[in-house]
């Protein structure tokens, strides 16, 4: 992925060095067990990493020291988000949506107070609509080679273009809409209904990458089929195979690998956000 030369956003804030007491034993390298935790539980992995928190615990220790890896993907996560900031704009405007409102993003390490409770380095990047913040740690990017089998500049781009994937769907009404309707329904339905969410934010991360390869040529060759390598990585199936060597497609709440990789590859060809209604299909059509 092209990036030299990008401006860097200024919605950025680091915590990388504040202390947050306690994370979830097991570091980074439990992303797969926690994945399914949060899969089994019924919740997203935006709001599951509060009650994660509750299991076993050490005792957060030393103070975080930067490499030159974490400059490089700080500095890759910046100019991502600015990047976000320039489509989403446009599109805002270009749909009739009004003016688009941007995230902040806030890098921390190990664990971090938000506006949605105390989150943890293993959920992986998530975003909280209380306070409309992505926060990532970025060993996440670090290790996602050796968690998933998924790495590169534009597999971790994807990463963050779904978490403000979720934020779009906050301006736009969806996210609340869809909670509300999660929390009258059965939790078979709520999943079904939260698999919807995040195809959806798929899709978003795809027309923000038309987009943004639009404006500013950003895309490589190799970037396309990475991002879709990570997606394919990061299904309930895939994930639930890894771990207990089955599926539980009831359990099923961001969606099966192919059903990730479509509507991901729907964003990529065709820009459009108004294509990505995740919604009105028949859950097995998705």
């Amino acid at each position: 992925m092209k990036l030299d030369g990008r401006r860097t956003s200024s919605n950025v804030s680091d915590r990388r060095r504040v202390s947050n007491g306690k994370l979830l034993g097991g570091g980074i390298t439990g992303i797969i067990i926690a994945a399914v935790v949060a899969l089994l539980s019924g919740g997203d992995l935006g709001s599951v990493f509060t009650s994660a928190l509750s299991d076993a615990t050490t005792q957060q220790s030393g103070q975080y020291v930067e490499d030159a890896e974490d400059q490089r993907l700080y500095d890759l996560a910046s100019k991502v988000l600015a990047g976000t900031e320039d489509v989403w704009t446009r599109e805002f405007r270009r749909q009739g949506w009004g003016e688009y409102e941007c995230p902040k993003m806030v890098f921390y390490h190990g664990a971090v107070e938000t506006g949605c409770g105390h989150g943890s380095a293993q959920t992986g990047p998530f975003y909280c609509s209380a306070d409309e913040t992505v926060y990532i740690d970025l060993d996440f990017f670090k290790n996602m080679d050796s968690t998933i089998g998924a790495s590169g500049d534009f597999c971790y781009a994807y990463v963050i273009a779904h978490e403000v994937g979720h934020h779009v769907q906050h301006l736009l009404g969806t996210l609340d809409e869809a909670h509300d309707a999660m929390s009258r329904t059965s939790k078979t339905e709520s999943n079904q209904i939260s698999v919807r969410l995040e195809l959806q934010a798929d899709f978003y991360a795809g027309v923000w990458a038309y987009n943004d390869n639009e404006m500013f040529g950003s895309l490589e060759p190799g970037d396309v089929e990475n991002a879709i390598n990570a997606a394919s990585r990061i299904g309930d199936d895939y994930l639930q195979r890894k771990a207990y060597g089955r599926e539980m497609p009831e359990s099923f709440n961001h969606g099966r690998s192919s059903q990730r990789v479509k509507w991901l590859k729907l964003g990529l060809q065709t820009g459009d956000p108004r294509r990505g209604d995740t919604f009105s299909p028949a859950y097995s059509a998705l």
